[in-house]
């Protein structure tokens, strides 16, 4: 990504600017498998949706490992870059004007409690993938999308290519909570994906509220009692909801930082998990998978990794292990 993306990275999630070099020329060497403005494949009977949201301090394409491999499998997956001052950074231009304008990271300001301040994100996180499914519903209704930024991919040629009766959300961390209200806000979402979420910023009247299974991927080491009393109180309310742990992993696993090499990795975080990442994408990805076919009714062949749903499998358990985040 452009040096913005690093300074701000490593301004938000680290708190050290100096690494910025460091972490710029690691982004930059980092290749994705895909093939940039490829030709649409046109499928009969269109591809389901995945809208995916980042996690706090992060920004879009440092999701690209979790989101190429379930596009590899089949579905469109659009992520988002919020404008809640929660990305590490992000830009957006103005129809017309053309300029960039750079909404930074923001922490919790002095004096004020930081459930209000990051509740009020999360609202509009939630909001902004409504208004993501939107775009995507007006692509399919044939209305034209202007491209200011002139990418060269014309997002019209989804039109006719899309099932838009087959809607997920899905998302890491603070994207993890987000996705879950985001059930909330819109019906044609059909289910979620939280990967470790942060579930600290959603309020307790909002519980009872969530209306369609979710499938909750965690990690060893992140999450806290209080935060799996939260996903056990959706599960006990929604039987088709599923809590499941990634052993040997750590929060930073389920974002494109595990494929960084393991002493810049370290030095960057001071901890990596046991696991290898292959391993935990490939774990991640297929129980995702098996979840969305079971909820939007896939014809796929995914049902072949439902066990994981129920955390059987190698490297996986249900809910979570019986001892506090090291985090």
């Amino acid at each position: 990504p452009r040096s913005e993306y690093a300074t701000g990275l490593a301004d938000a999630a680290l708190g050290r600017r100096w690494c910025s070099a460091l972490l710029s020329i690691a982004l930059g060497s980092c290749r994705v498998p895909v093939g940039w403005n490829a030709p649409l494949k046109p499928r009969s009977g269109g591809y389901p949706l995945i809208i995916f949201s980042h996690g706090l301090g992060t920004f879009r394409t440092l999701y690209s490992a979790i989101c190429t491999e379930l596009a590899s499998w089949g579905c469109v997956v659009a992520a988002l870059e919020h404008r809640d001052h929660s990305a590490a950074t992000t830009y957006f231009c103005s129809a017309g004007a053309g300029t960039e304008q750079w909404i930074p990271f923001q922490r919790v300001p002095p004096g004020q409690k930081e459930f209000y301040f990051r509740n009020k994100q999360v609202h509009q996180r939630a909001q902004e993938c409504v208004r993501a499914l939107r775009l995507f519903q007006g692509i399919a209704g044939g209305g034209t999308v202007p491209d200011i930024l002139h990418q060269g991919w014309d997002l019209c040629l989804l039109k006719d290519n899309l099932d838009l009766t087959k809607v997920a959300v899905m998302g890491h961390s603070f994207g993890g909570v987000t996705a879950v209200l985001a059930l909330v806000k819109e019906p044609s979402f059909r289910c979620a994906v939280a990967l470790d979420a942060w579930m600290f910023p959603l309020e307790n009247l909002l519980y009872p509220e969530v209306p369609k299974p979710v499938l909750f991927i965690n990690t060893e080491k992140f999450q806290t009692p209080e935060s799996l009393a939260k996903m056990k109180r959706l599960s006990s309310r929604n039987g088709q909801t599923r809590i499941v742990t990634v052993l040997g992993t750590v929060h930073e696993d389920q974002t494109d930082f595990a494929f960084f090499p393991g002493k810049l990795f370290s030095r960057i975080f001071g901890r990596r998990g046991t696991l290898d990442p292959h391993k935990a994408l490939a774990i991640t990805s297929r129980a995702a998978l098996a979840f969305l076919q079971r909820h939007l009714e896939l014809q796929e062949q995914f049902g072949q990794w439902d066990e994981l749903l129920e955390g059987v499998g190698d490297s996986v358990v249900p809910e979570a292990p019986l001892r506090r985040s090291h985090l």
